[in-house]
């Protein structure tokens, strides 16, 4: 039995490029550098999209004095701010946090903390959330969790992963071919992305970004051409290990941003991947689980009850048009931007 994609899709992919580009979702980011002991520059991100009277300033123990009151500067796509702490007390199991002075809208927060001694530690807190104390020493089970839930938010936040993903299933088809095909590309983007976050191997990040939106372009161009005798559809574990060692520099360009705890770096590594991977497979489930709701409504608009093949070219074609034009115009950006 084939595969076909969702009937949704072609909806559904034109829905999650507009929203990529007029909502801006990113976090706040507050990080928190131990420079010597018991002093802690801390320096934060809000998204210009927060208008200038709700921005929010990161919160310290009380004890921690301030060399300076809290300021903004606009830089860009978003406001920064930088302040030095003297903590007599040290952070380690005390409480930090974020302040709204009027409302939060809607926004996560990212604390990052580097002590004195390259402990690192993560969290993330959720729209409800201000306050959080930090650990006494890095806990194994809690890198394990925080990565991970940053690998699955990343692979929901990058679509131009995911069109790629949707690629390889228009090209697999059938089960067998489909597991051995997403089986190759996650080996692949899994030894880039180690090899690259440990330094043994780096490119820069805007010619990856280009050449990842030019994979799923090349993706979609093969879909439509529909040739069985090109290598893409002979062997799509082929083009999808090729591939995946590129979108592995792209995974690891965001875990470096984000950074590695130091105590803790198999876990955090292992665990963002395994969170990528998870993404991965619900973004599949999801355009399969699709596919099997509307099946129904597409058999009888093509009045083609036995004929899998007419349903898999009405729906990949025109997907893959979508999938083609949007992936084009971000190689286009990403290529201008590099200058």
């Amino acid at each position: 039995m084939k595969f076909a994609a969702p009937s949704s899709l072609l909806a559904l992919l034109s829905v999650l490029a507009s929203v990529a580009q007029a909502h801006d979702a990113r976090p706040n980011y507050v990080q928190i550098t131990e420079t010597t002991p018991k002093v802690y520059s801390v320096m934060w991100k809000v998204p210009a999209s927060v208008p200038g009277a709700a921005l929010p300033y990161p919160t310290l123990p009380d004890g921690c004095v301030a060399d300076r009151q809290a300021a903004w500067r606009e830089a860009g796509a978003e406001f920064l701010g930088q302040q030095v702490f003297t903590c007599d007390a040290g952070l380690s199991g005390r409480t930090v946090g974020i302040r709204f002075p009027v409302i939060n809208p809607s926004l996560s927060t990212l604390y990052k903390i580097r002590l004195a001694n390259g402990e690192e530690h993560l969290k993330i807190l959720k729209p409800g959330q201000d306050e959080w104390t930090v650990p006494d020493a890095e806990s194994r089970f809690g890198v394990a969790k925080e990565y991970t839930v940053l690998g699955i938010q990343h692979i929901w936040a990058g679509i131009d992963h995911l069109l790629f993903v949707a690629c390889l299933l228009f090209i697999a088809r059938t089960p067998r071919r489909l597991l051995v095909t997403i089986t190759g590309f996650t080996v692949a983007h899994s030894i880039t992305l180690a090899l690259s976050t440990l330094d043994m191997l780096r490119i820069p990040t805007p010619p990856v970004e280009a050449a990842i939106a030019l994979s799923v372009v090349f993706l979609a161009s093969e879909i439509i051409r529909d040739d069985d005798r090109s290598l893409t559809y002979r062997f799509p574990v082929a083009v999808s290990v090729t591939f995946g060692l590129l979108h592995g520099f792209g995974f690891a360009a965001v875990l470096r941003d984000i950074g590695m705890p130091q105590t803790e770096l198999p876990t955090a590594l292992l665990f963002f991947n395994v969170g990528v991977e998870i993404g991965q497979v619900l973004f599949v489930v999801a355009l399969l689980a699709a596919f099997l709701l509307f099946r129904p409504l597409l058999t009888r608009l093509l009045q083609a009850p036995g004929d899998p093949n007419a349903h898999w070219e009405s729906l990949t074609v025109p997907a893959s048009y979508v999938i083609g034009s949007i992936a084009s115009y971000w190689m286009i950006d990403r290529i201008t931007g590099f200058w």
